[in-house]
């Protein structure tokens, strides 16, 4: 049986998380605060999690059409992918 596996890897475009990451980029603009972070591997942006009251990173990657993200926090190392449902890590 094979794994599933994300189709949009020709999308990525940043592979490493910014230092320092400040916060989720829309929280840090209105106030509001986050419970893990996320980066948008075509863009870069950080944004907030699902646990997060405003779920930042994904109304980015549909509002963006930004398929993939990547765990911001430290110790993770994997990505998920929107469109396909899938969760990977980049070797």
């Amino acid at each position: 049986m094979s794994s599933p596996v994300c189709s949009h890897l020709d999308t990525i475009t940043f592979r490493e998380l910014p230092d320092p990451i400040k916060g989720c980029e829309e929280c840090l603009k209105t106030g509001d605060w986050w419970v893990h972070l996320r980066m948008c591997m075509e863009c870069g942006t950080i944004r907030c999690c699902d646990d997060s009251p405003n779920k930042h990173a994904t109304k980015h990657a549909h509002e963006a059409s930004h398929p993939i993200i990547k765990s911001a926090e430290p110790g993770e190392d994997w990505s998920w992918c929107y469109v396909d449902e899938v969760a990977f890590v980049i070797e």
